[in-house]
């Protein structure tokens, strides 16, 4: 083969590369908008008061004959969600990398989670019961989705890319949802001139969300292509002697999988300390606007401004985080993430109260990390992920998020009840921090990367 040959085929495979990757950011693009719009900005607040609609005198509901407050049915809806979740990721995950077919499972639980998510604009009325099983079925979908789509970066990036590629990734992301997030507050806040009620506005908000979500899924669906594994020709003849293949397949394979993660303990020691950093990140997220209402008393204009301004400064964060990578590395580059996390709290700390401009400030400072933090420890993951088992482990990377997602809202809990002080409860979320910080420090992330049989990159 004379080197023109060659030239032309790795350009063609370059190519080829370029646009299965675009075609993957675009699932970010679909699904981040489901997040923000649905999760962060409408759901909580429509759904509590649905529920209290229907409330008995005693301000309870009754699902399945169980009671519960009105005020906290959303919150105990979201997490039966991460639980059906971390149920089904592990199986999911087992049968993609046994099948080698990632792509008709990412589409199917992308449309069942788009459709759960179109289907909120029935919402009226007392139907709090449909919008909690909608909200489990769509927050479920999107996290087994996400874990098929974070799966594929390995195989659509080499190593030299991967930092570039997921930090593109998450900012396609931000910016939709910055995009989709400013069309649906202008309608909610202008709703009487567009001739509709407060209650129809946040149902087409809800709705559009979920359309625009499976609208845009067609693009990775038409780009991405499923690749021949390793892992479905060793699974492909089950010992007929194992009463468990026979009976449970996929509970078999997760136990593998956990056995597996066990000869990679230097992944797991960068998974433990993903789960407490994240958690801090999380919680910071969720918890952001409960300190700027009830600690610095803003109002609720104020508040949804600065998660539009984390939308939008997270895009630039992304990327710019991703180019730092690319001269220190993407574990210096977290790490020094985690550090201005704890800078941004002990800033957060000391905020007067009734002072916008410094909650905007400190909106701004956390979008600037979040998009970088989050892209890079993604692709840093990737590296440490054995070749052919990268939905397996991508599971338990979800669930890692998903699954511990309650430890920083109970410690931000329990030190408000103790102090009854909102700022030593966000103070207290530096500890996720430091102790992340600690733990990332000590992973030696080229053996690492080497232990699971991949190859190491210049820098990370």
């Amino acid at each position: 083969m004379d080197i023109d040959t060659v030239r032309t085929a790795a350009s063609d495979e370059a190519a080829e590369r370029r646009r299965e990757q675009r075609g993957w950011y675009f699932y970010d693009w679909a699904c981040s908008v489901y997040s923000t719009s649905v999760l962060t900005v409408f759901l909580g607040p429509y759904l509590t008061s649905v529920a209290k609609r229907a409330a008995d005198a005693d301000g309870y509901v009754h699902p399945l004959g169980i009671p519960v407050r009105a005020g906290s049915f959303f919150a105990y809806s979201v997490s039966l969600s991460v639980i059906v979740a971390v149920l089904v990721m592990p199986l999911v995950g087992a049968a993609a990398d046994r099948s080698g077919r990632k792509k008709p499972l990412l589409g199917a639980a992308a449309y069942v989670g788009a459709a759960a998510t179109t289907g909120m604009f029935f919402l009226g009325g007392d139907r709090y019961l449909l919008g909690g099983a909608l909200l489990i079925v769509a927050n479920a979908a999107q996290s087994v989705a996400m874990m098929l789509y974070n799966s594929y970066l390995p195989q659509i990036a080499p190593p030299e890319e991967r930092d570039a590629v997921s930090s593109r990734g998450w900012a396609f992301g931000y910016a939709a949802g910055s995009l989709v997030l400013v069309v649906n507050l202008v309608l909610y806040l202008a709703h009487d001139s567009f001739g509709v009620s407060e209650s129809t506005a946040v149902r087409i908000c809800l709705a559009s969300a979920g359309l625009w979500w499976g609208g845009f899924t067609l693009i990775p669906l038409l780009r991405l292509r499923d690749r021949p594994t390793a892992a479905r020709e060793a699974t492909a003849r089950p010992d007929p002697t194992d009463r468990t293949a026979r009976t449970a397949p996929g509970l078999r394979q997760l136990a593998a999988t956990v056995r597996d993660m066990r000869r990679h303990p230097l992944t797991l020691s960068f998974l433990l300390a993903y789960l407490i950093y994240n958690d801090g990140i999380q919680t910071v997220i969720s918890q952001a606007s409960v300190y700027g209402s009830e600690e610095l008393g803003l109002g609720q204009s104020t508040l949804i401004g600065a998660v539009l301004l984390v939308q939008v400064l997270a895009v630039a964060g992304a990327l710019g985080m991703g180019r730092l990578a690319r001269t220190y590395g993407a574990k210096r580059t977290i790490l020094g993430s985690l550090a201005a996390w704890t800078l941004t709290l002990g800033a957060g700390y000391f905020l007067p109260a009734g002072a916008p401009v410094g909650f905007f400030l400190l909106a701004a400072a956390i979008g600037l990390v979040l998009g970088g933090s989050q892209a890079l420890s993604r692709s840093l993951f990737s590296h440490l992920v054995p070749p052919g088992k990268e939905a397996e482990y991508f599971s338990a990377y979800e669930m890692s998020d998903r699954g511990m997602s309650w430890l920083g809202p109970l410690l931000f809990g329990v030190t408000y009840q103790l102090t009854g002080s909102y700022r030593d409860a966000i103070i207290s979320l530096v500890v996720f921090f430091v102790v992340g910080f600690l733990l990332l420090v000590r992973v030696p992330v080229r053996q690492a990367i080497g232990d699971a049989g991949n190859p190491v990159p210049e820098k990370i």
